[in-house]
């Protein structure tokens, strides 16, 4: 059984982008779309740098074993907002906490960051991260859709 005394919630640094890449990466194959992911690690790199994404992880004794990937946006309705892009752990390390500490660090700083507000998605068959969800006082909106085009 992991012991939380050994977990670490941390800001990530550069070097820690490597990991978070690879951690994304798991979590498409766990979403069954690793083609999907076409970013590359020097996209990550670029957008580090220039303050557009905001990275958390959890570490175990040194080890990167779990992230969240947010950024700043503006909804006209509620005011400056906090996107949470991307939240994994590795499936060894669940159930003992390390997604709560994760998503806790991710409501502070989002209040950090003077947002009024938090979104997210997640996929509708995937009843442990709902279940979660649930458990830390989330609403789900069911009436909106998403969309996207990709430009390239």
């Amino acid at each position: 059984m992991t012991s939380l005394f050994n977990i670490e919630i941390r800001k990530a640094l550069r070097e820690d982008l490597q990991f978070i890449y690879n951690l994304v990466v798991e979590l498409a194959v766990f979403e069954k779309e690793p083609e999907a992911v076409t970013s590359t690690l020097a996209d990550f790199d670029a957008a580090f740098d220039s303050g557009l994404i905001v990275c958390t992880v959890a570490t175990l004794d040194g080890i990167v074993i779990g992230m969240t990937l947010s950024y700043d946006y503006f909804s006209t309705w509620k005011g400056k907002g906090f996107y949470l892009e991307d939240f994994y752990v590795q499936p060894e390390y669940r159930k003992h906490g390390v997604g709560k500490m994760l998503f806790d660090q991710f409501l502070v700083d989002a209040r950090d960051r003077g947002a009024k507000i938090t979104k997210w998605q997640v996929l509708d068959w995937n009843e442990p991260a709902i279940q979660f969800y649930e458990k830390n006082h989330a609403t789900f909106e069911t009436t909106w859709w998403n969309c996207k085009l990709p430009l390239e």
